[in-house]
């Protein structure tokens, strides 16, 4: 199989991608570029046809804010608030008009630094977006640079695109952009570049290769570097990264169908540097006990439930690192709690449906998700 084929058909067979569009694909000097919008739609409907997940992250809303401030471009943070504030609306009017066409409900997100920094906003952001996906709409996120400060802000999308497919667990993060793929040098300058069209390592000369070769004219804030730095972000979350011209008629097809790319490959799965991460980084703040019953689950791949707890030991909050111990007391396994340990006591041994009686607010069915479950291997 050739490498074109080959990448087809690692698209073409992914579970769930991040599709990255930024401002100069969205917007130009008359407005929204509806008809390049439409013909996104109608790939994007196409993949989800073959029972692929997309969450899409947009930019353009500062750009289509500009108007009713001026068109010159806004520099003061308040001035890009405000624009992001007049363009947001206009941005989704926009997308929802494209993907009503195929029946596709669109939902905005708005995120922030924050929302994937902190590891509460985080499972909340994380639990938001499979919500969605699993009703079948596809979330369309930004930043959300109406309250976002220079401090706490990505700045541009790729990163965020990049943290989006990390916190989903994508398989692929797709970043269309103004160029078919990274180059040696600016192709734009030197006839002798060439294109590179597999990575699968990310070092300090790709770095330099990039510069500012893909920096956008007026419209965005993103360039090959920022490309680059999303794609490092990727790669450890497991997730491939594809960097490929997007502005032409359905641009998703022609990726499909092997047009030029460059295609950063990671050596693990989502799930396995997933699990990786978590062995690396779970240092329990407490603990929680559970049955044989909940054991035999958790070894069958399940989460664990309240019905399984026996006991919590410590005091952690919700989003905290927790040991799960067996009934002899060993710990068996390591995970994320959806709970703090004042409301895990208060719903030991009840069923996932009656935790909202108990605590008054619908919690996570599950104390422990199995994403975010790791078994001792020394149990």
């Amino acid at each position: 199989m050739s490498s074109e084929n080959l990448h087809s058909f690692r698209l073409n067979e992914a579970k769930r991608v991040v599709v990255k569009i930024g401002s100069a694909l969205v917007v130009d000097s008359a407005g929204v570029r509806q008809k390049w919008l439409d013909d996104l739609a109608t790939d994007i409907a196409h993949l989800r046809s073959g029972g692929c997940e997309i969450v899409l992250v947009s930019s353009g809303a500062i750009a289509l804010g500009r108007k009713p401030l001026g068109h010159e471009p806004p520099r003061k943070l308040e001035e890009k608030q405000a624009a992001a504030a007049l363009g947001q609306p206009l941005l989704m009017a926009a997308l929802t008009q494209a993907f009503a066409h195929h029946d596709i409900q669109v939902a905005q997100s708005l995120l922030t630094l924050e929302d994937t920094e902190n590891r509460r906003r985080w499972l909340n952001a994380r639990a938001t977006l499979e919500t969605l996906l699993g009703a079948g709409a596809m979330p369309v996120i930004n930043e959300n640079d109406t309250v976002a400060t220079d401090e706490i802000r990505y700045g541009d999308n790729d990163r965020l695109a990049a943290r989006v497919a990390q916190m989903v667990g994508a398989d692929i993060l797709v970043l269309l952009s103004d160029i078919d793929g990274l180059y040696t040098a600016d192709p734009r300058a030197d006839a002798d570049a060439q294109h590179l069209e597999t990575i699968t390592r990310l070092t300090g000369e790709h770095d330099d290769m990039a510069g500012e070769s893909n920096a956008s004219a007026g419209v965005g804030s993103g360039g090959m570097a920022t490309k680059l730095v999303a794609a490092k972000i990727a790669w450890s979350a497991g997730c491939a990264t594809v960097i490929t011209l997007g502005d032409r008629p359905q641009p998703l097809s022609s990726l499909a169908s092997g047009a030029r790319a460059t295609w950063i490959l990671p050596p693990l799965s989502p799930a396995k540097a997933r699990e990786v991460w978590l062995r690396g980084h779970l240092t329990p703040d407490g603990a929680l006990r559970i049955d044989q019953g909940a054991v035999r689950a958790l070894n069958n791949g399940a989460s664990l439930l309240p019905i399984g707890l026996t006991g919590v030991e410590g005091r952690f909050t919700r989003g905290a690192a927790v040991a799960i111990k067996g009934p002899s007391g060993d710990i068996f396994a390591k995970g994320i709690a959806a709970y703090g340990s004042d409301d895990a006591q208060q719903i030991i041994g009840l069923h996932s449906d009656a935790v909202e009686a108990v605590l008054g607010y619908r919690g996570r069915p599950a104390i422990v998700h199995r994403n975010d479950l790791i078994l001792d291997d020394s149990a």
